[in-house]
């Protein structure tokens, strides 16, 4: 539809024209292999490495002297996630050397209920090995159960008095702020109980980008993932942030690239592209967030102001400027999205990488909601770029097409009762 009104910014965003028109001049001009030892290649390694300097720069990483963090590229969020959770936990990696399986990993790795698909995945895959994984749950509010979690490390404590090595904790992944619901996590206080025990933490931030203050070395974790597509950037390309001295266990194999720690081929183009889309994003962030918090408290009072009154999701906690999850009870979230997507309004039901699982919500389920909530939550996402009137036809949409829905059912009902007292069941 020509007036669609994407709200879908968690999912993706569009690609800004700046950032494509960089990229353009660079695939342009730079064709060659970064790898390549001639003076093309010698120029591609040049944009590739300015653009991973600048990218650690913006991130508020240390970029200078012997102490330097870095940047690992990947395809993007799913595998910088990936490569974190195996990567990390592989510190304790024991192989069976009597047969041809895959490495036994020992150690407890701690994540929490409301992670991506991709961490809580690759940690079920890691068990699968041998490793413990506990699940940390999260408070009704959705932010991570601190005094559970200080129960689980209390643990830890006493396996390392015991020399018990495979209840010790290797990992901690906890989200900086949940995808579904913007809500922010007490990474502060994860770390602060991490840190003095050695035990190493990484952080999910590719919702935070561009969205909010974001500074690496100040967060003190050992690893953060980010990607470009969630920023304005290309699809294709994010990146596993490491702390100096960090030791990443690779997970492909085959290349020198990356210091062997992510080997193949790195694309110019879209590094070029990453670097350029956070560049811009965080040398605007104060304005971005102030225009997209105001945009979302005008959305809401809009949507709140319907007939059919919703519940808006992590309400009383801070949350991300842009991200609203919203239930309507009694609703089924996927007829409702399915009714917004024929109405011109581009939502989602969660996260992109598991809505077509026709699943509830992991991340609301684990908030221990009411299932009615949980099965009418529908998460809209803006961008800097979405507008006031855009903002205000969506919510009228919105709006009308709950009340619509709502009547319908309210006249089946009727019906149903009408027609149940007009044949009353025989004796």
């Amino acid at each position: 539809m020509d007036d669609a009104i994407y709200l879908d910014n968690n999912a993706t965003t569009r690609l800004d024209p700046v950032v494509a028109e960089t990229m353009h001049q660079v695939a342009l001009f730079s064709p060659a292999n970064p790898a390549s030892q001639h003076q093309a290649g010698r120029q591609a390694r040049q944009f590739l490495e300015r653009s991973r300097e600048s990218l650690a720069r913006h991130l508020g990483c240390r970029t200078e002297g012997m102490q330097a963090d870095q940047i690992l590229f990947t395809s993007g969020g799913t595998e910088a996630n990936n490569l974190a959770i195996f990567g990390l936990s592989s510190k304790n990696v024991r192989f069976e050397l009597q047969s041809n399986r895959l490495p036994y990993l020992s150690g407890l790795t701690i994540v929490s209920s409301i992670e991506h698909p991709s961490v809580l995945g690759a940690s079920e895959s890691m068990a699968t090995r041998g490793a413990r994984v506990e699940i940390c749950p999260v408070s009704s509010n959705g932010r991570l159960n601190l005094s559970e979690f200080s129960r689980l490390i209390d643990q830890h404590d006493m396996a390392t008095i015991h020399r018990d090595t495979k209840n010790q904790i290797s990992l901690v992944s906890v989200m900086l702020a949940n995808n579904e619901t913007g809500i922010l996590q007490p990474l502060s206080e994860v770390v602060g109980l991490c840190k003095p025990r050695g035990i190493l933490v990484h952080t999910d931030a590719v919702q935070v980008v561009g969205k909010h203050s974001l500074n690496f070395r100040e967060l003190n974790v050992d690893a953060m993932t980010v990607t470009a597509h969630k920023v304005h950037g290309p699809t294709g390309i994010g990146a596993l942030v490491t702390r100096h001295g960090i030791a990443i266990e690779p997970q492909l194999f085959g290349g020198f690239q990356q210091l062997g720690m992510r080997p193949g081929t790195e694309c110019v183009t879209l590094a070029v592209g990453f670097e350029k889309a956070v560049s811009l994003a965080v040398d605007s962030l104060s304005d971005r967030m102030a225009t997209m918090q105001e945009m979302r408290i005008f959305f809401e009072s809009k949507l709140l102001q319907s007939v059919v009154m919703p519940v808006i999701i992590g309400h009383s906690v801070d949350r991300l400027p842009h991200t609203t999850s919203i239930a309507y009870p009694g609703f089924d979230r996927q007829s409702l999205q399915m009714a917004l997507d024929f109405a011109g309004i581009a939502c989602s039901t969660g996260s992109a990488c598991a809505s077509g699982s026709g699943q509830p919500s992991h991340v609301l389920k684990a908030m221990g909601l009411d299932s009615n909530l949980v099965n009418g939550a529908i998460r809209f996402s803006l961008s800097y770029k979405t507008t006031y009137e855009e903002l205000e036809r969506a919510a009228a949409k919105i709006n009308s097409v709950v009340e619509t829905i709502q009547s319908k059912k309210r006249d089946f009902s009727l019906n149903a009762t009408s027609n149940d007292s007009c044949n009353p069941p025989k004796t």
